[in-house]
């Protein structure tokens, strides 16, 4: 296995396409956004620029890993003779099932289709494709070239030889895969989420406020941050978009979102990404300065 596509240059697509880049394969980066792909490049040299003042990569490494991604508009020219493809475009059920009709018509039989979904079911996903056994998730950890966890999800027939060697590829990148099997949530985001939604949950309530939630959190159980900082780094829309993932699959309660957590999506404040959450991100990437809406 060599050669592979990424569908989506957004921060997971990126960070993915960083990641095997890096690992010596050839990589098809794919948007229908030139923008978001010129975007994805240049975040990926950013991140290749800390690494070589860290000393971590030399500047040689650095242009052989960018040397090795090639970008695409057009998904069909991009999956073109590729082992395997890893999806990461929006958490939208919807979108995936499209994408994932489109990648079953356009790639060789033999090809992989591994999607990085956060809780969407891989069986229903696989369910549009003639090759259900051959769809697989891989869900990678934010930053992937960081974060060591990759989940390898099992749909209902994805078959043992696709298994294991997602198992061994993931090795080859230098990341620990852990398999599990395909439920909503699969197991980072089921127990995930829930602490996450809890805390806002406390914060909604009046028991403290979003400084006090996330010392308590850090301090008191080693969190190397606070879940509402943790929130904001997710993106609260893609915490709501798996909590009702999670609600619809289960139908319990415990997973129903917070109102709080609504009405911020609703109002266009997901964290870091636009700027607010939790925090107020406008003079800095940090989590230094509680929202305007929840300072006392």
């Amino acid at each position: 296995m060599k050669n592979i596509a990424v569908i989506g240059a957004g921060t997971m697509g990126n960070g993915i396409a960083h990641t095997f880049a890096q690992s010596g394969f050839n990589v098809q980066l794919i948007d229908i956004s030139e923008a978001s792909l010129e975007k994805g490049l240049a975040t990926i040299s950013k991140n290749l620029d800390r690494m070589v003042a860290k000393e971590k990569i030399t500047e040689a490494d650095k242009s052989e890993t960018l040397g090795n991604i090639k970008t695409y508009t057009n998904t069909e020219a991009g999956v073109k003779n590729v082992d395997l493809v890893v999806e990461a475009a929006t958490e939208n059920i919807d979108l995936k099932l499209k994408i994932f009709k489109q990648l079953d018509e356009a790639c060789g039989k033999d090809t992989i289709l591994a999607t990085n979904t956060s809780s969407i079911s891989i069986t229903q996903i696989a369910a549009v494709t003639s090759r259900p056994d051959k769809v697989i998730g891989m869900h990678f950890m934010n930053p992937v070239p960081i974060m060591k966890l990759v989940e390898i999800i099992r749909g209902y027939n994805t078959s043992d030889k696709v298994t294991n060697t997602i198992m061994e590829l993931s090795k080859t990148l230098g990341k620990v895969p852990t398999e599990v099997n395909d439920y909503p949530g699969f197991v980072a985001n089921r127990i995930l989420m829930p602490m996450l939604n809890e805390s806002i949950e406390t914060l909604y309530n009046g028991v403290a406020g979003v400084e006090e939630i996330d010392t308590v959190m850090k301090l008191g159980m080693a969190h190397p941050m606070g879940p509402l900082q943790l929130a904001d780094f997710i993106g609260l829309d893609v915490c709501l978009s798996i909590l009702n993932v999670m609600y619809d699959g289960f139908k319990n309660p415990k997973y129903a979102p917070c109102p709080l957590l609504v009405n911020m999506v609703r109002a266009g404040k997901l964290g870091i990404k636009s700027g607010e959450g939790f925090y107020d991100y406008s003079g800095s990437r940090k989590a230094e300065k509680v929202s305007g809406q929840f300072s006392k």
